[in-house]
């Protein structure tokens, strides 16, 4: 008689002689087989399968979309040659993220295919006056151009005094957009270089 217990509960099997040694000849056969090297292939999912990220590089950043400023993770991979540039793989939340904990939105958990989207911009363009074309241009070139546009502008209409002589130093034809996803600090940097300038529109992309 074999007897089996458990915490809860206790069940009995009877063996007679002639049943005893079937089940020990049964069980001697099936490992003298293995041992021969004739066991049955291992299932799929005993099988030992690298993780997709082991070899990527990690880079952290702030999701483009909305004032939440959610933290990401991006993973990318290369051959790991020299100057050869690598492709962003996978894009999750940053789970050590004070803001988001590690959850994204389906527009931030759709940013692998905003990043690789062929429609994307990726470079300053400029379209002149008279012009239906959008043209590349360097970034410094860009930032020349609008720093040049806003000086001239300001120049020819940067308000001193009001009409009762007050001195009000005011820029009321041109306004600043700022970034959402910005830092507070980066934003109170931000309004502190706008007004210096004299002006007053100026509002944060988030509002918008």
């Amino acid at each position: 008689m074999i007897r089996a217990s458990k915490p809860d509960q206790e069940c009995t099997m009877d063996l007679n002689r002639r049943q005893f040694f079937k089940v020990a000849a049964v069980g001697l056969g099936g490992s003298s087989l293995a041992a021969l090297g004739m066991a049955p292939t291992p299932a799929f999912a005993e099988q030992v399968r690298h993780f997709k990220l082991t070899h990527t590089k990690e880079t952290r950043n702030t999701c483009p979309y909305c004032s939440v400023g959610c933290g990401l993770i991006m993973y990318s991979q290369g051959d790991a040659g020299k100057n050869v540039k690598q492709s962003i793989i996978h894009i999750e939340g940053d789970a050590d993220h004070p803001v988001n904990r590690g959850t994204l939105c389906p527009k931030g958990a759709g940013l692998l295919d905003f990043i690789h989207s062929e429609s994307r911009l990726k470079y300053p363009e400029v379209r002149k006056p008279g012009s239906n074309e959008w043209v590349r241009v360097s970034w410094d070139e860009a930032l020349d151009r609008v720093a040049g546009l806003m000086k001239e502008d300001r120049d020819a209409n940067f308000i001193e005094k009001n009409a009762q002589g007050q001195t009000v130093n005011r820029w009321l034809t041109t306004g600043f957009l700022a970034a959402s996803a910005a830092s507070s600090e980066a934003g109170y940097l931000t309004h502190k270089v706008v007004r210096a300038t004299g002006m007053l529109g100026f509002d944060n992309q988030a509002r918008v």
